[in-house]
């Protein structure tokens, strides 16, 4: 079993932190504690290495940035040139054993090919995976090189580190031009897949987003004012410059898409044409305009920029426009926790060119048994793609809602509706620059539907009982909350997910009305997975009911113990009140400690433990003192609190507080899956929340 994974560099400016994300985001999923280690750092006017802070900060890696790297480069050209080489590699393998002691993996970084005398790098790279015993992925660069000597640079790179004893288990090249993708891929193969091994062989395109700066970097860099769009600076990025100083109809035909506009600040048609261009439909998405020279602009542009709805960054600068260009090409942007942008699309790109089941297989064979927060994301991600499902989004023009389901319908992991005017969808949609093919996504307009009539008949059925007319039946189904419970209740839809834009209750009462409750389930309750650093707890009910008696608290108990072991998780059940054991008196205990009672009786087969509070339940050394018979006490994993107060507020407060992630509400106890998103749902929310219906649905949960 391999403890560690070295990645070096076969080049100068390979990019390798693509790789060295992609790796650490996977070994995350798979394993319960990952290191990262960069022997040798390149840094200057003592600040600190980015790539070491990425990791850190990105994936809140547990060690400090002392311990994730041995020598600055300048120490080890200083230590080398006083014959100290040995003393060098002493001290890094001395360092790389205490991350080796604390952690399944480490991931060593490798060397840069940035410092001034670099000669000693590649055997360097090759000499410390030699006597750390980690298997290596060469990474080469594509960018300026025809594929022939791309693959035998990487071919007499391979042969080095096997001459060093060293297994190299890939071979990859960056930055490649994106129509040699294959080419290069297949050259590698030919050139070096002839050793009778399992390598992994492959390559990746060059990411126009890795390599654009965001307007911020470049108002960094070009010392400039900002005058219109400050709150877009991070968001927007210049993947072309155009300096123009063409008449207007020329001018327009040069735009591309995120392009950064370069003009004389007194040039007020360029300008007002950018703001135009950038409102249309029939023009693309400007990034930004640069305005150059020392005149001010004019009062009348200013009125227009601040009335428009759709603004865009506008900075200026005291140079000359050739200048200015010229200052504008030279910006080399860098990846940054600043831009999660960029990582997120770095680790997409890892994930799209990188076959990682081949590669982590090639790294270790171990089988974590607990449950992490990555592991347990990634095994709910695998078992909604095993048997997919089809979810039912009604809230369809919502931003969040729509950049989910491009994460979603990319990774094949559902079939979606989505609810709403399709035109609106649609014109968003490509607004967003979202990458959602039309043909893989179905959008409903309820009231134009062919099924819209048969759904008010089901509905006037189903509610005529309540005195319920036809008119309102109608008039109810227009609704798309109404219309996605109706879909899943009928069968043409296997859940839905709502709630981004509406309250819970419009999202949970058409599934109470129609969708209604299990046989044997009395209240419809909810639980949060709370992905804490190192484990998942399940918390319940912290979004439904607000005071349940004690047959409720039970139920919910019982209830969130299946859900538990419907999702992979051993449930070890703790009833929270404000005292543990017997202690404690009073109304609100003594209903804790009924509800106990109950869940034992109905569920003897459940480990349950209560009353009992938080800290002796989840925390061991507690749970011994105030519990010392207890198998529960400071090992629970399913938290039940006593009223919605007290779990709403705990459940958010650790959230903010810890940094934990929660998924939920997660609703429990209806005939078919429908679940809430909370107003201000993220993005991975969505995803999450459409990921945790699926997996219902599977056999309805």
């Amino acid at each position: 079993m391999a403890k560690s994974l070295y990645l070096s560099s076969i080049v100068p400016n390979t990019g390798k932190s693509v790789l060295s994300l992609g790796i650490i985001d996977t070994l995350l999923t798979k394993t319960n504690s990952v290191g990262y280690f960069k022997p040798i750092i390149h840094v200057s006017n003592g600040s600190k290495e980015g790539t070491v802070q990425i990791m850190l900060d990105f994936f809140r890696l547990k060690q400090s940035y002392e311990e994730s790297y041995s020598y600055t480069s300048d120490e080890v050209d200083e230590l080398f040139e006083r014959g100290e080489r040995e003393q060098v590699l002493e001290k890094i393998i001395k360092d790389y054993k205490v991350l080796e002691n604390r952690f399944d993996v480490v991931l060593v970084d490798g060397t840069d090919f940035l410092g001034d005398n670099n000669s000693y790098e590649f055997a360097f790279n090759a000499e410390i995976a030699h006597n750390i015993g980690a298997p290596v992925v060469l990474v080469g660069r594509g960018k300026n090189k025809d594929t022939e000597s791309a693959t035998r640079q990487a071919k007499l790179a391979y042969n080095a580190f096997e001459e060093h004893d060293v297994e190299v288990i890939s071979v990859i090249i960056n930055r490649v031009l994106p129509d040699e993708v294959d080419h290069f891929w297949e050259t590698l193969k030919n050139k070096l897949g002839d050793t009778g091994k399992n390598e992994l062989f492959s390559s990746i395109p060059e990411i126009p987003l890795l390599r654009a700066p965001s307007i911020e970097e470049i108002v960094k860099v070009l010392d400039a004012e900002v005058l219109f769009g400050e709150e877009l600076l991070k968001s927007k990025q210049m993947y072309r410059i155009l300096v123009t100083g063409m008449k207007m109809p020329n001018f327009l035909e040069h735009l591309s898409e995120n392009c950064v506009v370069v003009t004389a600040s007194d040039r007020g048609d360029i300008i007002v044409g950018t703001l135009m261009a950038n409102e249309s439909e029939n023009y693309p998405a400007v990034s930004g305009l640069v305005l150059t020279g020392p005149i001010d602009i004019d009062d009348s542009i200013v009125r227009l920029v601040k009335g428009l709805r759709r603004p865009i960054p506008i900075i200026k600068v005291s140079t000359n426009t050739f200048e200015t260009a010229v200052n504008l090409n030279g910006i080399k942007s860098k990846l940054s926790i600043d831009y999660p942008i960029k990582i997120s699309g770095s680790i997409k790109a890892f994930n799209e060119y990188i076959d990682k089941e081949h590669l982590i297989n090639s790294i270790t064979s171990f089988k974590s048994s607990s449950m992490t927060p990555k592991m347990f994301k990634y095994q709910l991600a695998q078992r909604a793609k095993n048997a997919k499902k089809h979810i039912v989004l009604p809230e369809g023009n919502d931003e969040r809602i729509l950049r989910g389901a491009e994460y979603l319908i990319k990774e094949d992991i559902v079939d979606l509706t989505l609810i709403g005017q399709e035109k609106q969808i649609r014109d968003k949609i490509k607004r967003l620059g979202l990458k959602i093919p039309f043909e893989k996504i179905q959008i409903i307009e309820p009231v134009k539907h062919p099924n819209f009539q048969d759904y008010v008949e089901t509905l006037y059925e189903l509610r005529k009982y309540k005195k319920m007319t036809r008119e309102i039946a109608e008039d109810l189904m227009a609704d798309p909350s109404y219309y996605g419970t109706m879909m899943v209740y009928l069968g043409d839809a296997d859940g839905m997910v709502s709630g981004a834009m509406n309250t819970t209750q419009h999202t949970i009462r058409p599934a109470l009305q129609f969708i209604k409750t299990k046989p044997d389930v009395n209240v419809v309750s909810s639980i949060f997975f709370m992905c804490m650093e190192d484990r998942v707890l399940v918390y319940g009910d912290c979004a439904v009911n607000p005071n349940p008696n004690a047959e409720q608290l039970a139920e919910i108990a019982i209830s969130s113990t299946q859900t538990a072991i419907n999702f992979g998780i051993d449930p070890k059940v703790a009833m929270l009140s404000y005292s543990s054991g017997e202690s404690g008196k009073g109304k609100e205990v003594d209903k804790v400690r009924k509800a106990t009672s109950i869940v034992k009786d109905m569920r003897p087969d459940i480990a349950v433990e209560g009353p009992i509070q938080y800290d002796a339940a989840v925390h061991e050394s507690t749970g011994m003192k105030k519990l010392p018979n207890s198998p529960i006490a400071g090992k629970a994993n399913v938290l039940i609190f006593p009223d919605l107060n007290t779990g709403n507020n705990t459940y958010k407060a650790v959230e903010r507080e810890t940094g934990a992630l929660a998924i939920g509400p997660v609703l429990q106890g209806l005939n078919k899956p429908v679940n809430d998103l909370s107003r201000g749902c993220s993005v991975e929310d969505v995803i999450n929340t459409v990921i945790i219906t699926s997996i219902q649905a599977q056999s309805n949960l």
